[in-house]
């Protein structure tokens, strides 16, 4: 099968927001094929991981279907989204899984308190942490939605962060390797526009 170089592919780790994720970029002219075919994969010119459920089963999944290897060694850009984010760093308590280590950040359980339930599941304000072409375009007041109870501290591959209760990473990106914790695809123009940027990488 041939593929073109700008193609696009969403690999499939399993999940539930897989076909909202191929919507999303369907709405932005793009069709990306679901797929856990390694060469398909390889020859994209972007990939996108997405993800919805735990660290350990998509891990096991990942093994499972003989891509971990194959993601690790990738050039093109690719993209994490949401738990597909967590998988991109380098171990996850939830499960206290090792994940691809692409991007050398823990991922931590979130604490409850006062006024702050876990899952934390809503719309929140993003915070750019500096300039980089993935954020082009996003106003400073820009809002994401977000549905997860784990959580990438702030650190050096921060892009950009958001609160609840203490800051978490939002964005983030080492190499070609870049993850956004919030659903793009539900998170109005906004998600849209970063998805935009992603593709025009």
């Amino acid at each position: 099968m041939c593929h073109r170089a700008s193609s696009v592919v969403l690999v499939d780790a399993g999940g539930t927001n897989i076909g909202s994720v191929r919507y999303a970029l369907q709405r932005l002219g793009v069709d990306a094929p679901l797929t856990a075919d390694p060469d398909a994969i390889r020859s994209a010119g972007k990939v996108i991981l997405p993800g919805v459920g735990a660290a350990g089963p998509a891990m096991a999944r990942l093994r499972e279907l003989g891509l971990v290897e194959l993601l690790r060694g990738l050039r093109q850009p690719v993209l994490g989204v949401c738990l597909g984010m967590q998988l991109l760093c380098s171990h996850s308590d939830e499960g206290d899984v090792d994940c691809l280590g692409l991007i050398a950040a823990p991922v931590r359980r979130m604490t409850s308190g006062p006024g702050l339930r876990v899952p934390h599941m809503g719309w929140n304000r993003l915070r750019a942490l500096g300039t980089h072409p993935l954020l082009a375009g996003i106003a400073p007041d820009a809002q994401a939605y977000f549905v997860h109870g784990y959580a990438v501290p702030v650190g050096d591959y921060t892009l950009a962060s958001a609160d609840h209760g203490q800051p978490f990473s939002a964005v983030i990106a080492q190499g070609n390797f870049f993850g956004m914790q919030f659903h793009p695809e539900r998170s109005a123009a906004v998600g849209a526009r970063l998805l935009h940027n992603f593709l025009a990488l």
